[in-house]
């Protein structure tokens, strides 16, 4: 009986995520919050419904009821934090929220069937980071003031990371965290969202070569101090989204040709510098070669992608521990192989819906700082979706980083949370923007309202209907 219960719930579970995945697209399809409510509601099912045949098959195989009750725990957090952020923000991005609910679900599921033990630590992490996420779109609508901190950004995050590289202690051959009462935390992780204030309160007035050079200063002092902790896969994030950032601030094509220029040049000084960088290089060329030594780890996760077909051999069927550190920086390859191929692709596409939704948000707000704030978090948060998936699936070499909310990792988790509830307190931030320039827009036309600019002050006003609603394909209901 078990045998069938895993071999058929792993269809069910394939076609669920397709289905899941299909609504995260079809979201775009629509203007409004309002229309698009049905979808909602359907992903929310599908969600869950994932969820529930995941674990099925878990409580099967094992046959322990710690399991049942560790589900329960799950589904309560995940369903108050759905419903909470609904009720505390109705003007909140949904499919931000439900895309979370889904991906830490999957989380929960595959540290689950890899370590008890750490998908228990996982889930009181997450209900924290949950708890704190929660009150981030309130502050973000009532601190005003965060766009003239751009000095206090640059001495935080490099204070942090110097704390690291001088106190740090050694993992995998780099110092990546430090311990505060038996607690360990990466700072690296916290510093990527203070990066993006700093970049963005630096260009959003006034983006010339004094301000770009200035924050190239910084970011730079940022990178080098990661380099010497031999933190490679963060450096690579930092200086990607600082390229990216000024390139969109300035919208200058030199500045992005020289960011790749250098990026190329420092490639090839960390080849000659790190000898982990030449082991990790020699692995990506040709694993098999060295199988046994530097190629071991991509040779076992290629092994694991393969074996797993289009819908996986399902959870417990596979060996995923043959794998190290599977649980951190291989995760993805332990899901394509008990999950399947076509649950890995919708995984990613799910992923990537996320971004597509944190770039529209940036490109509708009107404020630069707002848009470079929302448009830096989803750089950093996609690329460092390429970075893990691609290094496991030898498209890359190898540069040690999680998945986002899925791998094992607190820091990870809870910054990952922290970025996307900054970009939904703008979402917010955005339509409340939008309701009173409709109030506005109605007052001067009854006459109630005017400063004398006459046609200049239409025309203005017909520009900011056409980029707040028409361009963009949003329309927002006015609240008066």
């Amino acid at each position: 009986m078990e045998q069938y219960i895993t071999e058929f719930a792993k269809y069910f579970i394939a076609v669920f995520m397709a289905l899941y995945t299909y609504e995260c697209f079809a979201v775009f399809r629509y203007n409004t919050e309002e229309r698009r409510n049905g979808i909602y509601i359907r992903q929310n099912l599908l969600m869950f419904l994932i969820h529930f045949a995941c674990f099925l098959v878990i409580c099967t195989e094992t046959e322990e009821i710690d399991y049942l009750f560790f589900y329960a725990f799950q589904e309560i957090i995940l369903f108050a934090a759905i419903s909470l952020f609904h009720m505390i923000y109705p003007k909140i991005n949904r499919l931000i929220v439900n895309n979370i609910g889904l991906l830490l679900g999957i989380g929960f599921v595959i540290l689950t069937r890899l370590s008890y033990d750490k998908a228990r630590k996982q889930l009181i992490i997450v209900t924290i980071s949950l708890i704190i996420a929660l009150a981030i779109p309130f502050f973000m609508e009532q601190f005003v003031f965060l766009k003239d901190l751009k000095w206090l950004y640059a001495a935080v995050g490099i204070t942090a990371l110097s704390a690291v590289l001088i106190l740090g202690s050694v993992t995998k051959g780099a110092k990546l965290s430090f311990s505060v009462w038996g607690v360990s935390f990466q700072p690296s992780e916290f510093v990527k969202i203070l990066f993006v204030f700093f970049v963005a309160s630096m260009l959003y007035k006034s983006s010339g070569i004094l301000e770009v050079g200035i924050s190239a200063l910084v970011a730079g002092a940022h990178v080098v101090i990661l380099v010497l902790s031999k933190d490679l896969g963060s450096a690579l994030i930092f200086f990607i989204v600082y390229v990216m950032m000024v390139f969109v601030a300035t919208k200058n094509w030199l500045y992005l040709l020289l960011g790749t220029a250098g990026g190329a040049a420092a490639a090839v000084v960390a080849y000659q510098l790190f000898s982990h960088v030449r082991i990790r290089v020699t692995a990506w060329r040709d694993p098999w070669s060295v199988i046994n030594d530097e190629g071991f780890q991509i040779a076992q996760s290629l092994f694991a992608i393969g074996s797993g077909g289009w819908f996986g051999l399902g959870l417990f069927k596979g060996t995923p521990q043959s794998i190290p550190f599977v649980e951190a920086d291989f995760i993805f390859s332990a899901v394509t192989e008990e999950l399947g191929l076509i649950f890995a692709m919708c995984l990613i596409l799910v992923c990537i819906s996320c971004f597509i939704m944190c770039m529209n948000i940036s490109v509708r707000l009107y404020d630069k700082f707002y848009q470079l704030v929302a448009f830096g978090l989803g750089v950093t948060y996609i690329f460092q979706i390429f970075l893990t998936i691609g290094g496991g699936t030898k498209f890359i070499p190898l540069t040690g980083v999680t998945l986002p909310f899925i791998s094992y990792g607190g820091s990870s988790v809870l910054t990952t949370l922290m970025m996307f509830s900054i970009i939904e307190g703008l979402y917010i931030i955005k339509q409340r923007e939008v309701s009173k320039s409709g109030k506005g827009k109605r007052k001067g036309a009854s006459g109630k309202k005017s400063d004398g600019r006459g046609r200049a002050y239409a025309k203005e006003e017909q520009e900011e209907e056409y980029y707040g609603k028409t361009y963009y394909g949003e329309e927002y209901e006015d609240e008066s």
